[in-house]
């Protein structure tokens, strides 16, 4: 079993709800942010477009950031959750370096790292992550990504499109529903 994320980025409003309720509950000061709503557009007129991403950790098969901390202050949890452990963390920087996602994010009150744990104490009992709860469109899910991929199967069903990195190297358990952009 592997958890994950799912983002339906068709009806995503960029009102970053999930970021704020992430950056709440995390007490995360000013630059700061466990999860982002990036935006991407292009097109030509008259055919512009644009989409937005709302994206934490993706927890991955292979996380980067956990093969290169050097005191292993990252785990991996039997349900594939990738958490810190900040009482090993020594704030070195080296996950950040390597997350091609940019998630860890570098506390600077604290000197150490942190990021997204999936809400894993709201999780144990039997909650939702705030994000997920938060979001208004309710185009963000949280649950075993094999369900989440048969559930919202499709075409459009992605895990690296722009402006995220190749998929290949980490194989995160993020799945978009992927808006059709000409």
């Amino acid at each position: 079993m592997a958890i994950g994320f799912y983002h339906d980025s068709t009806v995503c409003t960029e009102c970053r709800a999930c970021q704020i309720s992430c950056k709440d509950l995390n007490g995360l000061r000013a630059g700061e942010n466990y999860r982002r709503v990036f935006r991407t557009e292009g097109g030509v007129f008259p055919k512009p477009w644009v989409y937005y991403i709302s994206m934490g950790c993706n927890h991955c098969d292979l996380p980067a950031c956990f093969a290169s901390c050097p005191v292993q202050a990252i785990t991996k949890e039997e349900d594939g959750t990738v958490v810190i452990d900040r009482e090993i963390c020594i704030g070195c920087d080296s996950c950040i370096n390597a997350c091609p996602y940019s998630v860890p994010q570098f506390l600077e009150d604290l000197a150490k790292v942190g990021k997204c744990d999936t809400c894993i104490g709201i999780r144990k009992d039997g909650g939702n992550p705030v994000c997920v709860d938060a979001c208004n469109m309710r185009c963000l899910e949280f649950g075993d990504i094999d369900e989440l991929k048969a559930k919202h199967g499709g075409e459009n069903l992605k895990n690296d499109i722009a402006p995220l990195p190749s998929a290949d190297q980490t194989m995160p358990n993020f799945i978009i529903n992927a808006k059709k952009v000409s």
